[in-house]
């Protein structure tokens, strides 16, 4: 059955205060940011070297690796992750990232909301990010489920706010139906939660496999992507930001890793969508030009306690392009108290 959904024009609007260009949406850089190559952890590729963002470099000083025991194949990991500078006995934010990325992603969002109080806490998803993989287990979604929640178990402890971008969005889906105790509200970014997995990539032969994944190594397949995933970035910012974007790629176990997530089958959490039951708040960037606008509509349909809010002028990774618009609306709503009715759409 066919449905139609309303236009993305019907899309509620976040209008920043400030008309600021998009270089200057992000932090002020400080003096204190001046990250020099002896205060970065030696498991990061030396390319880091040459990364100029002093919002990356500083984020990449933070990275750490914590021992998490795997259930699924009863080995342990070193997780890589940036724990929060302070924990309150609050709410913790848990904050995720996109496929075949890192929790670098995160570099100017993650220290507004620490500005703020909040208890932050940025996860690389097991296959992906900065762990240390030379024993590889099973990447698959179970075992990125399985990693998550013994993570969570570990260290964080507490229902938590998850923070899930692009197919991140997906990570947190599959996890709060599974481990709904784990969670207390969810935030989907830009989500990619439609997807049938990988679909046909899933049925290629090994060596076909390898050889898509080193293409997606590659610097100028990355650059285009980066292109399009943000709006009206310049080329020397787009340069720089597919470096950041690939670093995590360098690592001698990234090929293996995502084969692995690749013939496993992937993410398919369509059905699972109407189950969350969570307080959810969707934030979309107006210009996706990756995900159809349209399905942020559907996801605010399907979802039984959600609330959107559209960011103007925004591509497909808001917390790196309007990292300003991000953390208010996420301080917002995890600040927001529990008994109040917050209704479906907000407008501005």
């Amino acid at each position: 059955m066919l449905i139609a959904y309303p236009s993305v024009a019907s899309l509620p609007i976040l209008r920043p205060k400030s008309a600021d260009k998009f270089t200057r949406r992000c932090p002020p850089a400080k003096r204190e940011l001046n990250v020099y190559a002896s205060e970065i952890p030696a498991f990061l590729p030396k390319e880091l070297d040459s990364i100029k963002d002093p919002f990356a470099r500083k984020l990449a000083s933070r990275i750490e690796r914590m021992p998490v025991h795997l259930s699924s194949s009863n080995t342990s990991i070193m997780s890589s992750c940036v724990k929060p500078k302070e924990q309150p006995d609050k709410c913790p934010l848990v904050l995720l990232h996109g496929f075949d990325s890192s929790c670098l992603e995160w570099r100017y969002t993650l220290p507004m909301l620490e500005e703020s109080g909040l208890e932050t806490w940025a996860v690389d998803v097991l296959g992906w990010g900065f762990s240390d993989l030379e024993k590889l287990p099973s990447c698959s979604v179970a075992s990125k489920r399985d990693h998550l929640y013994q993570f969570w178990k570990s260290y964080i402890k507490r229902p938590m706010t998850l923070v899930g971008p692009s197919l991140g969005a997906a990570v947190a889906i599959d996890f709060v139906v599974n481990y709904p105790e784990a969670v207390d509200k969810l935030i989907l970014i830009d989500a990619s939660v439609y997807a049938e997995g990988t679909g046909n990539l899933a049925k290629l032969p090994k060596l076909v496999a390898y050889a898509g994944v080193y293409l997606l190594r590659s610097l100028p397949l990355r650059l285009f992507a980066t292109s399009l995933t943000f709006n009206g970035a310049a080329w020397d910012t787009c340069l720089e930001w597919a470096k950041i974007g690939r670093l995590h790629c360098l690592l001698p176990w990234w090929a293996d890793a995502t084969v692995d997530f690749m013939i496993s089958g992937g993410y398919n959490v369509t059905a699972n969508i109407k189950q969350v039951k969570k307080k959810t708040l969707i934030i979309w960037g107006e210009k996706d030009q990756i995900i159809d606008n349209r399905l942020a509509v559907r996801l605010h349909s399907e979802l039984p306690n959600a609330i959107i809010r559209q960011i103007p002028d925004c591509g497909h990774i808001p917390h790196v392009e309007r990292p300003d618009a991000v953390s208010k609306l996420i301080k917002e709503f995890v600040r927001a108290e529990s008994d109040i009715v917050v209704p479906r759409f907000i407008m501005s």
